[in-house]
C-alpha cells in the first residue's frame, strides 16, 4: 500500500482527498495546512494519521511514497522541486506553476529523480472523455475539436493575486486548452502538439473578465477551436470532437453528459466506459497504476509543457 501526504487542504484538495479514499492501494498518512481551520477541518473529514503546519515539516516526520501538492500555481515551484527531489511521487495541481518556465523547471527536477510527477489536468481522466477519445482513435482520429469554458468573473483577479494565480486562461480554463490536446491526439498515451496557433483574447471593464479565442493546428492535422469568456452568464464547459463519420459532444458543465452520432445515427451505445477502465476511474487510478507498473502518466511534466505553452500563446494575443 503506498502512503500519501496532501499539501495545502483547501477547495481543490476535496477531490483530491476523496480519490484518495476510494482507492484501495493508498492509505492517507499526512497532510500538511498553514490554516489551522482548514487542518482541522480536513482531520475531522479525511482522518489522515498525521497532520502538520508546515509541509517540510511533514516531509521530514513521515516517510512518504506519494504526495499531492494543491496551492496556488504561485507556490507550488518550490515544492514540487522539493518532493522530487526527495524522490516521492508528486501529483501537481493545475496549473503546474505560474508559467511555461516553471513547468519546465519543474521537469529539471524530476529528471534527475526516480520518481515520476502527474500533472492534475483531470479532464482528460473522466471515463467519459477517455470513452469518446477511444472511438474518435477507431475512427481514423478527430479532424475537428473545440471546447467552451465560461464563467462569472475570474476569482483571483486584481493585485492581491499576482504572484499566486497567472491570468484565469492559464490558472483555470487550461482544462479545456488541454482537453484539445488530448481529444486531437492520435494514440492511447499522446496528446497531439501544436503546429500554429491563431489567438484573440481580450478583455471587458471589468477585474476578472478576460476573454479568449483561439484557432489551433495540430501536428496531426486536426484543427482545434478554443473560446473561454470570464464575466458572462454562468459556468459553462463544453467540447466537441469529429472525426470521418462520427461526432462526440460532451457537456461536462455538472455531470459530464455525452451525445454520440455515427454515420447520421444517433449511438449512446457507443460509449464504452468499461473499454477505458470503468465509471470510478480517474487520475489518482492511473498514478497508482503508474507508479506500481513504472510507466509514465499521460499528463506527465515534459506533456504539461506544451499545454502550458499553448495557453500562453492563446493569452499573449491580448488586443
Amino acid at each position: 500500500m503506498l502512503r500519501v501526504g496532501v499539501i495545502g487542504c483547501g477547495g481543490h484538495a476535496q477531490g483530491h482527498f476523496r480519490m484518495i479514499g476510494q482507492e484501495p492501494r493508498l492509505r492517507l498518512t499526512a497532510i500538511a495546512e498553514l490554516d489551522p481551520d482548514r487542518r482541522a477541518r480536513a482531520q475531522a473529514e479525511h482522518h489522515p494519521e498525521a497532520a502538520f503546519d508546515d509541509y517540510r515539516r511533514m516531509l521530514d516526520a513521515v516517510e512518504l511514497d506519494v504526495v499531492h501538492v494543491v496551492t496556488m500555481p504561485g507556490h507550488l515551484l518550490p515544492i514540487v522541486t522539493e518532493t522530487l527531489g526527495r524522490g516521492i511521487h508528486t501529483s501537481i495541481e493545475k496549473s503546474p506553476g505560474m508559467t511555461s518556465a516553471e513547468t519546465r523547471q519543474m521537469l529539471a527536477a524530476e529528471r534527475t529523480s526516480p520518481a515520476r510527477a502527474l500533472v492534475s489536468f483531470n479532464r482528460r481522466y473522466f471515463p467519459e472523455v477517455l470513452a469518446v477519445r477511444r472511438r474518435l482513435q477507431e475512427r481514423g482520429g478527430a479532424v475537428q475539436v473545440a471546447a467552451i469554458y465560461h464563467k462569472t468573473p475570474f476569482a483571483h483577479a486584481g493585485t492581491k493575486w499576482t504572484t499566486l494565480a497567472p491570468e484565469p486562461l492559464i490558472c483555470d480554463a487550461i482544462h479545456h486548452v488541454d482537453l484539445l490536446r488530448w481529444l486531437a491526439g492520435r494514440t492511447p498515451e499522446a496528446a497531439a502538439t501544436v503546429a500554429s496557433v491563431l489567438g484573440d483574447a481580450f478583455s471587458g471593464a471589468e477585474d476578472g473578465t478576460q476573454r479568449y479565442n483561439g484557432l489551433i493546428r495540430f501536428d496531426t492535422g486536426c484543427r482545434g477551436v478554443m473560446m473561454s469568456h470570464y464575466g458572462v452568464g454562468y459556468r459553462i464547459q463544453q467540447a466537441e470532437a469529429h472525426a470521418e463519420g462520427f461526432s462526440a459532444y460532451l457537456d461536462l458543465t455538472e455531470r459530464p453528459r455525452v451525445t454520440l452520432y455515427e454515420e447520421g445515427a444517433l449511438r449512446p451505445d457507443l460509449l464504452d466506459l468499461d473499454a477505458v477502465g470503468g465509471s470510478s476511474f480517474n487520475e489518482v487510478v492511473h498514478f497508482t497504476d503508474c507508479i506500481l507498473n513504472g510507466t509514465a502518466p499521460w499528463s506527465n511534466l515534459e506533456d504539461a509543457v506544451h499545454t502550458m505553452e499553448l495557453a500562453e500563446a492563446i493569452a499573449a494575443s491580448r488586443s
